[in-house]
């Protein structure tokens, strides 16, 4: 049987980690060689409503929902709340840290309006982020900062001087992304040429009205892949996402259904795996610019 320990605060963060009590509520930095945490001799899963950023250099693995990753090579790996981690009980820090906040920081600010755009915190362990030296100092200057803000006494200027260098390392972060999106072309363009037929095959078949469309999770699935991993690389790659890929091709095979046949728009749209007419019209209509209706009839 799974054991869950939940960690429900910055508060419960130091406790576990057995740091000192906490400077500010909602946000901390926790040098993880320092931290002496008493990890049970079984597999644990620990939840927390917290994001976390951690760098890390581990002797040892972690499991991150169902997958295993060698931390032997130091990354940065991000969490959403809720999200469920496990690590070995032998595990041992070599260097690192880890920033933790709670969402309610982020309330009333631009960075709380924004934080569903930094798609990694829903990346899988394995799509971690590996960051050179260079790029590393550059966010420990940002974690300096937050850290000797929520250090001093408080006043009119502390918060948003937190939020500011907290989303100024999360737009790092975006950047250090992109660049490793670069520098592992070969096989993210395997992965891209692997999407395209897992693609084409799904909409070569006569199924559709069994199976339904496709969404952007049965394709990450096949590729092991987390959903917004595959959907940033394919946006960097191709300049559309996995969403964007599955409707041009789903408007490919509507337009050969609708020239190539006289059945009816409800019918076609029953083939191609909509349970409602409607919504494949206004689908279609979205890409094309006219109505299924319209395009049978000017051509």
């Amino acid at each position: 049987m799974q054991k869950y320990i939940d960690i429900n605060s910055i508060a419960d963060i130091h406790k576990f980690y057995k740091y000192d009590k906490p400077q500010h509520p909602l946000i901390t930095i926790i040098d993880l060689t320092k931290a002496n945490p008493d990890r049970p001799k079984e597999e644990v899963y620990y939840r927390t409503p917290l994001y976390s950023v951690m760098c890390k250099r581990f002797e040892g693995s972690m499991k991150y929902g169902k997958s295993h990753y060698d931390f032997e090579e130091g990354t940065l790996m991000f969490t959403a709340p809720h999200q469920v981690i496990s690590s070995s009980p032998d595990i041992r820090v070599l260097e690192g840290w880890g920033l933790f906040f709670h969402p309610d920081l982020l309330h009333a600010s631009e960075l709380g309006r924004k934080i569903h755009e930094y798609n990694f915190f829903h990346y899988d362990v394995n799509e971690a982020l590996h960051i050179s030296d260079t790029e590393k100092s550059t966010l420990l200057d940002c974690l300096q900062k937050i850290e000797n803000e929520y250090s001093q006494n408080f006043d009119r200027h502390t918060q948003g001087l937190i939020l500011d260098n907290l989303q100024l390392m999360l737009n790092y972060c975006t950047r250090f992304y992109g660049r490793q999106f670069l520098t592992r072309a070969k096989v993210n363009h395997d992965i891209v040429q692997k999407f395209e037929r897992l693609l084409s095959d799904y909409f070569a078949t006569d199924t559709l009205i069994e199976t339904g469309l496709p969404d952007v999770k049965h394709f990450a699935s096949q590729l092991r892949l987390s959903p917004d991993y595959l959907s940033d690389l394919l946006s960097k790659y191709t300049g559309k996402t996995t969403l964007e890929h599955i409707h041009l091709q789903l408007i490919d095979k509507a337009k050969s259904l609708l020239l190539g046949s006289q059945r009816s728009i409800s019918e076609i749209a029953y083939d191609l795996g909509f349970g409602h007419p409607s919504h494949f019209t206004k689908i279609f209509k979205s890409k094309t610019g006219m109505s299924p209706r319209d395009f049978r009839s000017m051509n």
